[in-house]
């Protein structure tokens, strides 16, 4: 049983090992919500390194094989800081999947050059520039749009079915709007957050009443076929096993269980509390 760990800053990670679990699910995995030390897009490069960095080598003492940065802004500050940190275990971030994804839907639709790809993301993953870099080394077109207002409603739940989900839409329109007068040629739009799968419904529902339908990409979908990608199936590996999932976090525990449930879509068993330091 191949054991993949799967760290995030906080909660959104469970996006990506939502869509792990069932593309490979002969596996243990290890989850770390960092949450004692978020948000990280607050923090300096060399801070978010060294969380990232101490995170990770958690996971691998924990006997992680495989590592999936499933945080866009690790993963867009410190990823090559833990490839170097630990060498011999393979690292996953979600920028280039989703970018690959992007590529993929674009050369479907036939004219690669006249396409533009938005990216909504963090404030910190948009400064970082780590999309635009990655979509154009893939010959596109990339604008990306902050959208710091998205993880704290998704934490709170107003998403679809809440009652205040009509908040939430109406700050995507007003997101998308100002976007699509930054870019009016979009045609593809690349969730650069973790969290911003929970929000795909009620984004595709904004884009159609704006009259601008593109397709929407997933990165936390995209960065578990890429992982999927890299471990070919065993041979006579159980089709319908059950996953083993191990949680933990540095900090409310009980919090993480909470919102972890309608991450993961699942609820969540025992979440145990690891001190990483400052």
């Amino acid at each position: 049983m191949k054991t993949i760990g799967v760290f995030d800053s906080g909660f959104g990670g469970l996006t990506v090992l939502r869509e792990l679990l069932p593309l490979i699910p002969d596996a243990r995995y290890v989850y770390l919500g960092d949450t004692a030390r978020l948000p990280y897009g607050s923090k300096s490069r060399e801070t978010i390194a060294r969380y990232a960095v101490s995170s990770a080598r958690f996971l691998a003492e924990q006997g992680a094989e495989l590592l999936v940065i499933a945080c866009n802004t690790a993963t867009a500050l410190a990823l090559d800081d833990i490839r170097e940190a630990l060498p011999n275990i393979p690292v996953v971030g979600v920028v280039r999947p989703g970018a690959e994804s992007a590529l993929a839907a674009v050369q479907s639709k036939g004219n690669t050059s006249a396409s533009r790809v938005l990216v909504l993301a963090t404030a910190a993953t948009t400064q970082s520039g780590a999309y635009t870099r990655t979509l154009q080394s893939l010959g596109l077109r990339a604008t990306e749009k902050a959208c710091p207002l998205l993880v704290p409603l998704v934490e709170e739940g107003w998403i679809d079915p809440s009652p205040h989900a009509s908040v939430t839409l109406d700050v995507l329109r007003i997101y998308l709007l100002e976007a699509l007068e930054q870019a009016p040629d979009a045609n593809v739009l690349l969730l650069g957050c973790t969290h911003y799968p929970l929000l795909k419904p009620l984004i595709e529902t904004t884009l159609g009443t704006l009259h601008h339908p593109m397709k929407v990409i997933d990165s936390a979908e995209a960065t578990a076929r890429a992982v999927a990608a890299l471990l070919p199936a065993q041979e006579g590996a159980a089709i319908n096993a059950a996953p083993e999932c191990i949680f933990y976090a540095t900090d409310s525990i009980e919090k993480f269980q909470r919102l972890g449930s309608a991450f993961l879509r699942q609820p969540l068993p025992a979440v145990h509390l690891v001190d990483l330091g400052g």
